[in-house]
């Protein structure tokens, strides 16, 4: 299937550009004194350096020694669009401008050497290691007779814990300091002294600051 050829306003603009500064490096050339074939060749090298480097940009990413280049087939041309534009006397060309346009071929050809075979950069690939191979297991032989399996000894059951008796302690067993004693009679006299009645086991606690065991064992002795 061929695609029909329409009119681009980029192409044609693009097409004179090119034409205008092709002219004009073959003037440059012609007035450094580049006469016949050679002036027409100028302006060929550099526009040639300049699409290498560009498709160079295009197709491998930015680089360094394609940047480099393309900005000297870019000074390069754009010198000889003012060049040409009466700012040098063609008639009477500067040394330097002689050799600038003696020593474009050397340069020329170096830069599209280093394009053409500049090697492009490869990431390191780290090889990955092949998967172990996993034999298949042997198939099972369901007429071969089961492996006898040896008689688990019982598990002798431990005895059972019993619980440690938390119930308190009675009141007789409860040691109490004779001292001890003979304070709560006092406490106990002074209160019924008071009151007219004796003093209960609360009561005794509370003046005593005493548990509520010891507090029992008291009150009995004082009974």
């Amino acid at each position: 299937m061929t695609r029909s050829l329409r009119p681009d306003a980029v192409l044609v603009q693009a097409v004179i550009a090119g034409a205008l500064s092709f002219a004009h490096l073959h003037d440059l050339a012609a007035a450094a004194g580049q006469d016949g074939w050679k002036a027409w060749a100028y302006p060929i090298s550099v526009d040639l350096l300049l699409v290498a480097a560009w498709r160079r940009l295009r197709n491998d990413g930015p680089s360094r020694l394609a940047w480099c280049w393309f900005v000297v087939a870019l000074v390069a041309s754009l010198g000889a669009n003012v060049a040409t534009a009466g700012f040098l006397d063609l008639e009477h060309p500067p040394a330097l401008l002689r050799l600038g346009v003696a020593g474009w071929p050397a340069l020329a050809f170096l830069g599209g050497t280093l394009l053409a075979h500049a090697s492009k950069p490869t990431e390191d690939a780290t090889p990955v290691p092949p998967a172990p191979v996993t034999p298949a297991p042997d198939p099972v032989d369901d007429t071969a007779p089961a492996p006898e399996l040896d008689a688990v000894p019982a598990v002798e059951e431990a005895p059972a814990l019993t619980a440690p008796d938390t119930s308190p302690e009675p009141a007789s067993t409860v040691p109490v300091p004779a001292a001890l004693v003979d304070h709560a009679r006092k406490v106990a006299a002074d209160h019924e002294a008071r009151t007219g009645g004796r003093i209960d086991t609360d009561t005794l606690r509370a003046r005593l600051g005493v548990p509520p065991q010891l507090a029992d064992a008291i009150a009995a002795q004082l009974a």
